[in-house]
């Protein structure tokens, strides 16, 4: 299929880029008129940054799963929608066309509906990176009801605390999932956190590793058997919900600056259109293209890379179950070859993590069918960009690093593949539609280039968050209400000579590590409530393959035995109430934290000794102990 919105030259991303900040309601109802809807809109665009109110294509009336499927099937049924490539290299890969991908979410979207799910129903999903995954989401999308898929490493905890914010009535999970050398016992992670949800009315289950679980009568059921009896009927078509544009797709949960995870809204109309445009644009997709993104569909990249930007824009898509050191660092790039994969897109954390194996995994590797290579989740390093653009791309492809949040739905500054330029940690330039602004702490416009400042958007664009589930106040007071009118992004951003973006990481207290941002309060909280912990205070540190590593500074009543000891049990307090992306990297014992005489926590000086930089901690004669920051350099882990 052709893609009339696609830019493919540099003079075309200008022209375009032009156009869209001199007719913002122009230029995207020109390309939403490229979309599938049972009614057009009424309104391309009604905002407000101050409430904050945003809606796209208003009136507009749609269900995403007819563009990402139905609207496919004429030309494409047989065209392969989906490949699954399973954790055991020995295991058969699994291929499904447009038609079969159609049928299978059809036969589950029947299941919720039998089983009492309809529109505006909050359902969670709790699986591996298995196709079941990719199809209990557009099942859900096809009913209307809401999802909210849960990263398979969160703990029975952060998933109660999870299930209890939406207020979710069914759960769909896995007996288990396979990840490199581990079996995650995924059925009995969800039986723990549902001790706190009474509220909870179904579990569907899917049988994946074939792990002993248990299934409670009359709440608990088989995935098998209740499609068997859809399939049983004739595997009626399940007719798609007509949903408004502003209605709620889903819901994904990220850390914020507070210790609860906040559950951030994305509609359907908005983020369809710009979800697609923007994976066509930078990734320059091409009919026939195996698009590969490392990601896991628990976060937003997979969410938006994996299933509804490439289903949207009738594309191939890789789903990868296992990890990329399994059986061997060569895991990659063997899929690459295997599947003749043209775009992958991974994270720094990865490549950082592959280039410590040195060169030996690529031999024999020979990636010719790459076009596109791309970077996501953290700002990559240059060493790591060069790395990558000369042993994986062989110095043919472009790379698109791109630079995105779950707030925003999809990439908002990349270079595009081979149409603009690149710059090695560089994001380069603002898609077409997205108007981004740096300001001071004081809130004044930065003009001009080679300048540094906090990042904030001034217009909206059609893929951005609604609200923060059951909380709009927090969603004004986090991305609102700092810079007036403004959407603020959290992130330190340098512009160059050229114009180009260069993100220099967060200016809040949210880490982003391994390209999972979590909050500082979320980790605190954790460690504070280990038994006999006064008081924490964690920051972040340079981590040679994370990007940012956890830091962690602890006062304790008393070390009872071995300190080292101690310090495991609050880290396994810490991987049992959140998860193990949240364990602490280090944690260091301290009498005191060094505090201001109104009893705040200043955080600057903690991260200059947990970088190492202890010779420029600045002034300390404020603090209300200063010989407190003396006792912590002595004995700080550098």
């Amino acid at each position: 299929m052709s893609y009339p919105f696609q830019l493919r030259s540099a003079a075309d991303y200008e022209q375009a880029y032009q156009s869209s900040v001199q007719n913002p309601e122009l230029f995207w109802s020109q390309i939403a008129e490229h979309f599938h809807w049972h009614k057009k809109w009424d309104a391309v665009l009604t905002w407000n940054f101050e409430e904050p109110k945003i809606e796209w294509f208003k009136g507009g009336q749609l269900n995403i799963t007819e563009n990402c499927l139905d609207r496919h099937l004429p030309a494409k049924a047989n065209d392969t929608a989906l490949i699954f490539e399973p954790n055991d290299p020995k295991s058969a890969t699994q291929k499904l066309s447009y038609q079969a991908l159609f049928d299978r979410v059809n036969q589950l979207a029947q299941v919720l509906k039998n089983n009492g799910v309809k529109k505006g129903d909050r359902v969670a999903i709790y699986m591996g990176m298995i196709p079941e995954l990719a199809i209990a989401t557009l099942a859900c999308a096809r009913i209307g009801a809401i999802h909210s898929v849960i990263f398979g490493g969160f703990s029975a905890q952060s998933i109660a605390d999870r299930l209890q914010d939406a207020q979710v009535s069914f759960v769909i999970t896995c007996d288990g999932a396979y990840r490199g050398t581990k079996e995650i016992p995924l059925k009995s992670v969800i039986d723990d956190a549902l001790v706190q949800c009474p509220f909870v009315e179904k579990v569907l289950v899917y049988m994946h590793t074939h792990t002993p679980i248990s299934m409670l009568k009359d709440r608990d059921l088989w995935w098998e058997d209740e499609v068997a009896k859809v399939v049983a009927l004739g595997n009626p078509i399940c007719k798609a919900e007509v949903m408004d544009a502003e209605d709620p797709l889903f819901i994904l949960y990220t850390s914020g600056s507070t210790g609860k995870p906040k559950g951030v809204v994305h509609t359907v109309g908005g983020y369809m259109v710009y979800t697609t445009y923007s994976f066509v644009n930078v990734f320059q997709y091409q009919e026939g293209d195996v698009h590969f993104c490392t990601a896991d569909i628990g976060w937003i990249t997979g969410h938006s890379y994996i299933v509804y930007g490439p289903l949207c824009a009738g594309a191939t898509i890789l789903l990868f179950e296992g990890i990329p050191t399994y059986p061997d660092a060569g895991r990659f790039w063997d899929i690459v070859d295997k599947h003749q994969v043209a775009i992958l897109y991974t994270a720094p954390t990865a490549i950082r993590s592959l280039m410590g194996f040195g060169l030996a995994p690529l031999e024999g590797k020979s990636l010719s069918s790459l076009k596109v290579l791309g970077s996501v989740g953290e700002p990559i390093n240059e060493e790591a960009w060069h790395w990558y653009h000369e042993h994986i791309g062989k110095g043919r492809c472009p790379i698109v690093d791109t630079w995105w949040q779950t707030e925003t739905g999809g990439i908002l500054i990349s270079n595009m593949a081979g149409i603009t330029p690149a710059k090695p940690a560089y994001a380069t330039l603002p898609l077409p539609g997205v108007q981004p602004i740096l300001l001071d702490e004081n809130g004044t416009v930065l003009e001009g280039n080679d300048i540094s400042g906090n990042l904030c958007m001034r217009f909206p664009w059609p893929g951005m968050l609604r609200t923060t589930y059951g909380d709009h106040v927090r969603c004004r007071t986090n991305y609102f209400a700092t810079y007036p009118n403004l959407y603020f992004t959290g992130d330190g951003c340098y512009r160059d000579t050229q114009g180009n973006y260069r993100i220099t990481g967060r200016v809040d207290d949210v880490l982003n590590v391994s390209g999972h941002r979590i909050g500082t309060a979320e980790i605190e909280n954790a460690i504070n409530s280990h038994t006999g912990v006064v008081e924490s205070a964690v920051v972040g540190y340079p981590h040679d393959i994370k990007g940012q590593g956890i830091y962690a500074f602890v006062i304790i009543e008393s070390v009872h035995g071995d300190a080292d000891l101690s310090k495991l049990d609050i880290a396994q307090t810490v991987t049992r109430l959140i998860g193990a992306i949240a364990k602490p990297d280090k944690i260091q014992f301290v009498q005191g934290l060094p505090k201001t005489r109104s009893g705040k926590i200043m955080r600057r000086i903690l991260r200059k000794i947990a970088e190492g930089a202890v010779d420029a901690l600045g002034d300390t004669s404020t603090l209300l102990d200063p010989s407190i920051v003396e006792q912590i350099v002595k004995g700080a882990e550098l």
